[in-house]
């Protein structure tokens, strides 16, 4: 299975002819180097309502007539783009087809913005998603906190690679994000939602450095790299 890291907290899964897209925010984030209209999936999952989350998402969907799976809530808005949707919501299982995908809590906020009409739309709980996949366990946490169910998550689940935010001020930061490695008991982690911002700049590869220090496995990657589980 291939992994690509598109910046941010965007990450696309491949695996033969099937694909994935997680929070895809291509056009808006400087530091990518991938445009929108050059993925193909048959997926997109959005972790929350956030628009560093999901502006590509109705794009990327109407291009490759792919599925948005999403919160209820913001599943709802996105069906209304005109775009096929799944709705779910924490503690749900769903089948891709190719790969079963379960909701799990995250803590965090969840809206869209009207810019115009200077208003905000709550977008259902944020969450992130196990995804089970041709016998590799991923998980996705999303924009999150640190918190102690993260050690239930481990033990239901035997994670092979976990996607932490370590960008601080909106996210855990990076110590609480070698915390949240250890109560996952993931087996190796890529660090995201860093840099982009001068809100949320890290070093990830200090953060892969306090990781093999806890005997974790862990991958710094730029946007556009790729890594094979």
């Amino acid at each position: 299975m291939e992994i690509i890291y598109h910046g941010h907290s965007c990450v696309q899964l491949k695996n033969g002819s099937h694909s994935l897209i997680i929070d895809p925010f291509l056009s808006g984030n400087p530091l990518a180097v991938t445009r929108p209209e050059t993925i193909e999936v048959q997926h997109v999952l959005l972790t929350h309502g956030h628009l560093d989350h999901t502006l590509d998402a109705v794009s990327i969907a109407r291009k490759n007539n792919a599925t948005i799976v999403a919160t209820f809530e913001l599943a709802t808005y996105m069906s209304w783009q005109g775009v096929n949707t799944h709705a779910m919501n924490i503690g749900g299982k769903t089948s891709l087809g190719y790969a079963e995908v379960e909701m799990v809590q995250a803590f965090h906020s969840s809206s869209i913005f009207l810019e115009e009409e200077r208003r905000i739309i709550y977008m259902g709980m944020p969450g992130g998603f196990v995804i089970k996949w041709d016998g590799k366990t991923i998980l996705h946490a999303g924009d999150t906190g640190l918190f102690s169910d993260m050690q239930l998550i481990g033990r239901r689940h035997s994670i092979d690679l976990a996607f932490l935010p370590i960008g601080d001020n909106f996210t855990m930061g990076p110590s609480d994000a070698v915390t949240a490695a250890e109560w996952l008991q993931a087996k190796s982690v890529v660090p995201l939602h860093f840099n982009t911002f001068p809100a949320i700049q890290q070093d990830g590869e200090r953060f892969v450095a306090m990781l093999k220090e806890k005997g974790i496995g862990g991958h710094a990657l730029q946007p556009g790299q790729s890594i094979s589980i």
